[in-house]
């Protein structure tokens, strides 16, 4: 059982080691830290620690370091996170409220957030399978192809083109508007994806038909994924200039940046405290094979349901500023997926 004081010794050999990348010694923690007590008392509290598993001399009489089992004591005893500065928090604010639509939002959330912390961070999209279609664009764009816009009540736009099997004059892209639309206008997403499946395919010889059945294959598709989970990035590079951070390769962090499905599932099981902050430390994270790395991560709340934003870098990172960074930015998307709602 660790003492009130051994905490404390905890948390300045964490603040030392991620400030200074160097094992921390008891002279070192008497020297910086206001303890009242010698270095031998503060040597006792360390030899604890270490029988704890809470730290470890990764050299033969150097200073301590601490381990993921002291990291993850260390943000569950976290007493407050350190508060971003004034002007963070107007920076943040005025980029974001630049925004065009969702899918703008959440690449300058994620932008924001590594700038303001270095780490790599990672939004995940809210599920649209609650969201509804609120508009079908149609636009003719000469020869064989059609812009197809879907737009949902929730701020997302997707645009693609179908190819076609035949040129559609302006009278069809009405018709074809008006179809569709019907079909889909005011529905869930959910709702939509089944009725484009169960849709007929073209009357032979039916030149509408056809091109209705290309548009709407098109539709099903980005329908589709709308209902994915989908994860937004920033920040990949900052893994290569922290490498020293790491203990092995980063390969696999690499990876499942790349991949996405890792994240997805780390970031889905990882449980909240009571503000709504999770993290996920080092062998924690080992059945998802990112055992070199921490994960942070926040709620946002809009109308299409929750989702999270967070970090991703080395166990050996800064926990009071980055989830309070974390915690932050995840207050001003849900104020603004608000806002945006109201506004609808």
């Amino acid at each position: 059982m660790v003492s009130e004081r051994g905490l404390q010794v905890l948390r300045a050999i964490v603040q030392d080691y991620v400030d200074t990348r160097e094992p921390v010694g008891s002279k070192a923690i008497v020297e910086r830290h206001a303890f009242g007590v010698s270095a031998a008392t503060i040597r006792n509290d360390m030899a604890q620690l270490e029988d704890e598993d809470l730290i470890v001399a990764p050299h033969t009489s150097s200073g301590r370091v601490p381990t993921d089992k002291g990291y993850r004591v260390f943000v569950d005893h976290l007493a407050e996170l350190r508060p971003l500065s004034t002007a963070q928090r107007s920076a943040i604010t005025s980029f974001l409220d630049e925004a065009g639509d969702l899918d703008d939002l959440l690449a300058r959330t994620v932008r924001a957030l590594t700038q303001l912390t270095g780490q790599v961070a990672i939004v995940q999209y809210p599920s649209f399978a609650r969201a509804n279609v609120s508009h079908v664009e149609l636009v003719a764009l000469g020869g064989p192809r059609v812009l197809v816009i879907l737009v949902t009540d929730t701020g997302r736009v997707s645009q693609r083109i179908a190819l076609v099997p035949y040129e559609p004059t302006e009278s069809d892209i009405v018709q074809l508007r008006a179809r569709v639309g019907a079909l889909l206008v005011g529905r869930s997403v959910a709702d939509c994806a089944q009725i484009v499946a169960s849709t007929d395919g073209p009357r032979p010889g039916n030149a509408l038909d056809a091109i209705a059945d290309a548009v709407l294959r098109v539709v099903g598709e980005e329908l589709e994924e709308f209902r994915q989970d989908r994860l937004v990035m920033a920040g990949a590079a900052t893994l290569a200039k922290r490498e020293s951070d790491f203990r092995g390769s980063i390969y696999p962090l690499l990876e499942a940046i790349e991949e996405q499905v890792t994240l997805l599932r780390l970031m889905s099981e990882m449980v909240a405290d009571e503000q709504g902050l999770s993290a996920s430390i080092g062998r924690e994270n080992e059945p998802f094979g990112l055992v070199e790395a921490s994960v942070l991560a926040s709620r946002y709340d809009g109308s299409a349901g929750g989702a999270r934003v967070g970090l991703l870098g080395p166990t050996r990172m800064d926990y009071s500023s980055n989830l309070a960074a974390v915690r932050a930015v995840a207050h001003y998307l849900t104020r603004m997926l608000e806002d945006d709602d109201s506004a609808r």
